[in-house]
């Protein structure tokens, strides 16, 4: 049996799911860093993941070291990793990753990155493998299916594939991690979705002392 398509973000409570954007050769770079545009959105980013960062199974995965923080974000996370058979992304954030990722990347399975740039599959050291799909949004979904087996598709962003993704009907379910910060502005999530063709129902909601998690799914109206 086929698993279900899905994405699971981080949104700062006025809706945003990353700073504006800068580009991804200056916040990785050792010059980039002392510009004020780059130190502001490292800030902002921080301040949005930070529920994530001390938690025991993102620093065993990232291999940060033993300890860390157990309990129910520890196994929200946890649980989001382990449903994964495959992961969907869009070209800039394999860019932004491909600079920031350490040589074991995190996410031990088939990654397919949608770009119209031309490159053999990337093996990283861990089970990840990147491929790369220049035949647009649907193949890279029925490619990261058919790796997935019957586990589930995670569409892992950015904010604009999840967009494509969910404008076209292509989405079972989604999570959203609805951290205590304000960014007024940055990337929205669901800019450019259309929302006469889509309804959600919700069918979870688990609130910690960080943040509050959030799961809906997806119906075509």
């Amino acid at each position: 049996m086929a698993g279900k398509v899905f994405f699971s973000v981080t949104v700062s409570l006025d809706g945003f799911m990353a700073p504006e954007a800068v580009p991804v050769e200056d916040v990785f770079s050792p010059g980039g860093r002392n510009d004020p545009r780059v130190q502001r959105w490292m800030a902002k980013w921080s301040e949005l993941q930070a529920w994530l960062f001390p938690q025991r199974w993102f620093r065993e995965n990232l291999k940060l070291g033993e300890g860390g923080e157990e309990g129910l974000d520890n196994d929200i996370a946890r649980a989001t990793y382990e449903r994964t058979g495959a992961s969907v992304m869009g070209k800039r954030m394999f860019d932004a990753g491909e600079l920031a990722w350490p040589e074991e990347a995190p996410f031990h399975t088939p990654v397919f990155v949608v770009t119209h740039a031309r490159r053999d599959p990337w093996e990283r050291p861990g089970g990840t493998t990147f491929h790369f799909v220049n035949d647009g949004i649907s193949s890279a979904l029925d490619q990261a299916r058919e790796a997935a087996g019957d586990r589930d598709v995670r569409i892992a962003g950015g904010a604009e594939t999840i967009q494509e993704y969910l404008d076209s009907g292509l989405i079972d379910e989604f999570t959203i991690t609805l951290a205590p910060v304000l960014f007024g502005t940055g990337i929205r999530l669901f800019d450019r979705v259309d929302p006469a063709r889509l309804a959600l129902d919700q069918t979870r909601t688990d609130a910690s002392s960080r943040v509050t998690h959030l799961a809906y799914t997806v119906k075509k109206r």
